[in-house]
């Protein structure tokens, strides 16, 4: 995500003197454990940094979030005050039926294979800020089905 919001282990930066497979298992555990602790509210401004960088808007940003979690727009507010961690702020959304369209990859993961509910639905949100950025259409980004004429 532009090296700006992305929870993607680093593992480049782990020593190479020791066994590769246990310093890249070692790094993904801590920045798993990390992105869960995380406050919503903390990586929300770098959404918003990130987006209107590439022309979309806060007000978009919203919109993505409240169809993938079923905040209102209030309810989104009052977790972004309180400080509530993605785990908390998870815990309490109801995700869009369509969630399930959101495929593709994102830190080097297909979303839909993420095993752990919780940074799944943290890619999700992840992938749809991404897809916000490139400049992708909000009816694409939010799987809405294509008018008929």
């Amino acid at each position: 995500m532009d090296g700006l919001v992305s929870f993607c282990p680093d593992v480049d930066r782990v020593s190479k003197s020791a066994p590769s497979a246990t310093w890249a298992t070692m790094a993904r555990i801590a920045a798993v454990s990390r992105i869960f602790t995380a406050t919503f509210s903390s990586v929300y401004p770098l959404y918003v940094t990130k987006l209107e960088r590439k022309g979309r808007t806060e007000a978009e940003l919203d919109v993505v979030i409240e169809w993938l979690t079923g905040f209102t727009a209030e309810q989104l507010r009052d977790h972004i005050a309180a400080g509530s961690t993605f785990e908390e702020f998870f815990a309490d959304a109801h995700l869009n039926p369509n969630v399930t369209l959101i495929t593709g990859m994102i830190c080097g993961v297909r979303v839909e294979e993420i095993e752990d509910p919780l940074m799944q639905k943290i890619r999700y949100l992840d992938k749809l800020v991404d897809e916000l950025a490139k400049g992708r259409p909000m009816v694409k980004v939010l799987r809405e089905p294509a008018a008929t004429p």
